[in-house]
């Protein structure tokens, strides 16, 4: 019965919160919190699923004007605990697929989104190259899940270099963001599913560095990003 009056709840949310979405974005064409406002919205969410969010910001990143976020991608599920540290003045950059997805594909593209076709990789660099530019004439940031794909359980997948490339060429630090494991945690038949902590880390700076550089700088936010969800598990399992 729980699982059923969910699902309900849900694509009736879902339902709403696209109409209302679309309508929102329409006349608010100009504005650059477009998917802040909305990702606040999906955070309210979590708790029709028994999930307790709670978000953490190094007071280093509070103050960043224009950064590359990326974050680990878990599951379907981060799109209702992730957004809880979403900064003001940036879009996402996703695969153009999602823009068949029903009622959210609409959505995704309508908030100022950008979509790249990750099957075809000189357009998905030349998208980069376009994301780079518009970084620079708008003062945007842009939030990515360098994994390229949600994990499901598998563990962590390989970074793709997509989000530190545009980073580094458009001079502003990666900062990372790490929600600890959300892996077969939610039982959509169960009233309550535990806790969720979703940690912004403090910037990593670009300043300096050349294309050269992208594979160390991987490699750092890989570690440091492991180290993080490592110690948020460790800390929700002995709380438990």
């Amino acid at each position: 019965m729980l699982f059923l009056i969910r699902m309900i709840l849900l694509l009736i949310l879902i339902i709403g919160v696209t109409l209302w979405g679309l309508v929102y974005c329409a006349f608010r064409l100009g504005s650059k919190d477009r998917v802040y406002h909305l990702s606040k919205i999906f955070i309210r969410v979590a708790p029709l699923f028994g999930l307790s969010v709670e978000g953490r910001m190094a007071d280093a990143s509070k103050s960043v004007p224009q950064a590359v976020y990326v974050s680990n991608h878990q599951n379907n599920f981060d799109l209702f605990t992730v957004p809880v540290v979403f900064p003001k003045g940036a879009v996402t950059v996703g695969k153009s697929s999602l823009r068949w997805v029903p009622f959210f594909g609409a959505l995704y593209w309508i908030s100022g989104n950008i979509m790249i076709n990750r099957e075809n990789k000189k357009k998905a660099i030349a998208t980069i190259d376009q994301v780079v530019a518009g970084m620079k004439t708008t003062g945007l940031s842009i939030f990515m899940f360098p994994e390229g794909s949600r994990s499901r359980g598998r563990g962590w997948l390989p970074f793709k270099r997509g989000a530190f490339h545009a980073a580094v060429q458009a001079g502003v630090p990666i900062i990372p963001i790490v929600c600890s494991n959300t892996h077969e945690q939610v039982k959509v038949n169960r009233w309550s599913n535990g806790k969720v902590i979703v940690e912004m880390l403090p910037p990593i700076s670009t300043e300096g560095l050349h294309e050269t550089d992208v594979v160390h700088l991987v490699k750092q936010c890989e570690t440091l990003m492991h180290e993080t969800k490592q110690r948020l598990d460790d800390e929700l399992k002995n709380n438990a």
